[in-house]
C-alpha cells in the first residue's frame, strides 16, 4: 500500500514518493533488553543536514546537561530532591551513560529497585532523523508512585532534549 492508495493523492514531496510503501518496521535495542514493559515511548525528531551520523555522539549529546532545556534541568533537580522521601535511591553520576552500541543505536540501561530503564538512541543517516525509544519495567509500589508524574512529563522532556541536541550537533 502506498501512501497514493491511501489518500487518493500523490505526495507532496518527492522523497516521501521514494519512501512509499509498507509502514516502517523498527526493532529498538530498548525493546529488545525489555520486550514487555509496563511503559514505553518511541519519539522521532527530523534533523538538519550535517550532523554526524555516530549514535554514541548522539546519546551522549542528549544526555548532556547543555542539552537540558532550563526546565528539565530543574525537574530533574526535583526529582533528586523528593525521591527520598518514597525510598528510592538519588540517581548516581553518570546514569545516563551509553552501556551499548550496535548498528544506528546507543542503549542506555539503568535498573534500581523500583524500576528498569532502557533508551535506545538511534540515528538514522539516510533519513535524517533521530529516534529515541524509552522501555521501562516498574517494580512494586514504589515504581509506579515514581512513574506516575513522569509518564506525563517523559515525551516532553526527551523531544525538548533531542531538539536541543540536533541544534547542538548541527555546528559542532
Amino acid at each position: 500500500m502506498t501512501t497514493e492508495d491511501l489518500s487518493g493523492e500523490t505526495p507532496e514531496h518527492p522523497q516521501d514518493l521514494a519512501r512509499a510503501g509498507p509502514s516502517p518496521v523498527f526493532r529498538s535495542l530498548a525493546l529488545e533488553s525489555i520486550p514487555v514493559p509496563d511503559y514505553a515511548d518511541v519519539i522521532v525528531v527530523p534533523v538538519p543536514a550535517g550532523c554526524p551520523s555516530d549514535p554514541r555522539v548522539w546519546a551522549e549529546t542528549l544526555f548532556s546537561p547543555q542539552s537540558m532545556p532550563a526546565w528539565v534541568t530543574a525537574l530533574m533537580g526535583l526529582r533528586q530532591a523528593l525521591v527520598g522521601v518514597v525510598g528510592i535511591n538519588r540517581a548516581p553520576q553518570g546514569v545516563f551513560a551509553v552501556s551499548d552500541v550496535r548498528g544506528e543505536e546507543a542503549l542506555i540501561s539503568a535498573d534500581d529497585k523500583h524500576l528498569d530503564f532502557r533508551c535506545g538512541v538511534a540515528f538514522d543517516a539516510g533519513a535524517r532523523l533521530l529516534r529515541v525509544t524509552t522501555t521501562v519495567r516498574l517494580k512494586g509500589w514504589r515504581g509506579r508512585l515514581y512513574f506516575a508524574p513522569v509518564r506525563v512529563l517523559h515525551p516532553l522532556v526527551v523531544h525538548a532534549m533531542m531538539v536541543r541536541a540536533a541544534g547542538r550537533l548541527q555546528h559542532p
